[in-house]
């Protein structure tokens, strides 16, 4: 199948890629955001929107371009790129989870958390142990931006993320707030 294929390329790439999204999980939000490189001074943008401009629908130069946003703290563009691989493959994960990551890089908690909840959804049982450490986190956040608004649902996110990682010292924080 058509679209199989395409996810199975794509999984190669991710993998590549998955250093730079663990960053998401462990960067400080209090540091100092800094100025959104212009895409025409990256020639690597530039160079992966021309081959786009060919084909569409290639997905891994998508990858790599919304990659290079991200890279280059253009996140509009990222989420942009991102949005068009949802577009082509609607039901592969890890791009709602770069949504997520490009949303939450831009401080829009509300984006973000919409996209780590189709990420949640979109996740395939046989996919489930390769994507524990981004599941984790996916629930992680989602929990702590429902601390505040709505706790029953907090705590079941909380429950879901300590189950995939355990160990997650923020994670266990919350779920200690939230039993008091």
């Amino acid at each position: 199948m058509k679209t199989e294929s395409k996810i199975k390329s794509l999984l190669f790439g991710l993998s590549l890629l998955t250093v730079g999204y663990v960053n998401a999980q462990t960067t400080n939000e209090t540091q100092t955001a800094t100025t959104t490189q212009s895409s025409t001074a990256n020639p690597q943008i530039d160079a992966l929107k021309q081959k786009i401009a060919a084909n569409p629908q290639d997905t891994q130069s998508l990858v790599a371009l919304a990659t290079a946003y991200q890279d280059a703290q253009d996140y509009t563009s990222a989420i942009a790129t991102w949005n068009q691989i949802t577009t082509i493959i609607p039901d592969w994960a890890p791009a709602y989870y770069s949504i997520g990551y490009a949303n939450q890089a831009a401080k829009n908690n509300e984006g973000a958390k919409a996209a780590y909840d189709k990420y949640i959804a979109k996740v395939k049982p046989e996919e489930v142990e390769a994507n524990k450490q981004n599941l984790a986190y996916a629930y992680f956040f989602i929990a702590f931006q429902e601390k505040d608004t709505d706790k029953e649902k907090a705590k079941q996110y909380i429950a879901k993320s300590l189950q995939y990682d355990s160990t997650n010292q923020d994670a266990l924080n919350l779920s200690k707030s939230l039993m008091n």
